[in-house]
């Protein structure tokens, strides 16, 4: 029988309203990212990592990156780090900013983030890294996850030892992404190892790792026994992969393509600002302007324009129709309250 997607669950006391999770992208999982997300049925939307060194150096260029809209919760925002005190301190500025869980980053395979003995390279050492979680968990009244890989090396099961360690440490959920470091993302993800890490733990598991359609979803439910399922680089300029997962058929027009892009990129921009926004955004052209949805050379043609609006200008000029559908998109989704981190500002580096 069908798992119900729309089904709520529960991380801690913060109750989840679909089993669909936005996963944590490093220069993909702004503000604009995880609202879209929202919208298209994600029942939990995830920041990119945050660096426990940013906060403590209280860098101001990146303060923004912990804008808090009001339609995002629940909403958790993850850090990444290696000395638990400084995880600690961290998890309280996550608090603050008004996140609703913190989660913890034991995943990120990228060398410039394990060689300072953060990221996946923690699963090494079970000991250390049920210490950090219980300085999390000590530091914040919030529930704490974890989002994790199987092990550094391939074939590890490493995940089946350090999950359990994690949650005695006190961990509330944890995420599975049952590749190696060594894989980066590479290979498929070896679901069998999420079965038997739900066996292992009496919390809530999140399977991540090739979801990129609703079969796949039901299958991953349905085998494992997860409470929910793990969305990422399938939902990189396509959140209709987000509304096709949780039961809503057709493809979108090129106009409704045209028009969620030009949201992306208004809201972005207000975010970023103009001048970081302009770099920021090139990628996502030939994310949203894939998949056989416009020619290729259409998405080159954006990259080398030189504003937002010469962008916006050719855009409109493609699909004429999706000024209409622009119009109707920004009246449903006005820009919203923000909860700012008054007095901390923070630095958020790359990974994975």
């Amino acid at each position: 029988m069908p798992v119900d997607l729309r089904e709520s669950w529960f991380i801690g006391e913060v109750e989840i309203p679909s089993r669909l999770v936005l996963a944590p992208m490093a220069g993909v999982s702004v503000q604009a990212f995880r609202r879209q997300g929202r919208r298209y049925g994600a029942g939990l939307v995830c920041s990119e990592m945050v660096s426990v060194a940013g906060i403590a150096h209280k860098n101001e260029r990146t303060l923004d990156y912990l804008r808090v809209a009001s339609d995002e919760h629940p909403l958790a925002i993850q850090i990444f780090g290696s000395e638990p005190e400084a995880m600690g301190a961290a998890a309280k500025a996550v608090e603050a900013a008004g996140a609703d869980i913190v989660d913890i980053n034991f995943g990120c395979p990228v060398k410039k983030v394990t060689k300072t003995g953060a990221g996946a390279s923690c699963l090494d050492d079970p000991e250390h890294a049920a210490r950090i979680v219980a300085a999390v968990a000590e530091a914040t009244s919030l529930p704490v996850s974890v989002k994790m890989r199987r092990g550094v090396r391939d074939g590890s099961r490493d995940c089946l030892v350090v999950g359990p360690r994690l949650v005695e440490a006190g961990a509330a959920s944890i995420t599975l992404h049952p590749r190696s470091a060594k894989q980066m993302y590479t290979g498929t993800a070896d679901h069998a190892l999420t079965a038997e890490l739900v066996s292992l733990v009496d919390v809530p598991v999140i399977a991540s790792g090739d979801v990129t359609s609703r079969a796949r979803a039901q299958a991953v439910l349905a085998t494992t026994g997860c409470a929910a399922v793990m969305v990422g680089r399938a939902a990189q300029g396509n959140p209709w992969a987000l509304a096709e997962i949780m039961g809503d058929e057709g493809e979108p027009s090129r106009e409704e393509v045209v028009a969620e892009l030009l949201l992306f990129i208004r809201e972005t921009v207000r975010e970023l600002g103009e001048q970081r926004a302009t770099g920021f955004l090139k990628k996502f052209y030939g994310w949203y302007l894939g998949r056989g949805r416009f020619p290729k050379p259409f998405k080159q043609e954006l990259v080398v324009l030189h504003s937002i609006e010469e962008v916006e200008r050719r855009l409109l000029a493609a699909a004429p129709g999706a000024a209409e559908v622009l119009e109707r998109l920004e009246a449903e989704n006005p820009p919203v309250d923000e909860v700012l981190l008054d007095g901390l500002p923070i630095s958020i580096y790359g990974g994975g």
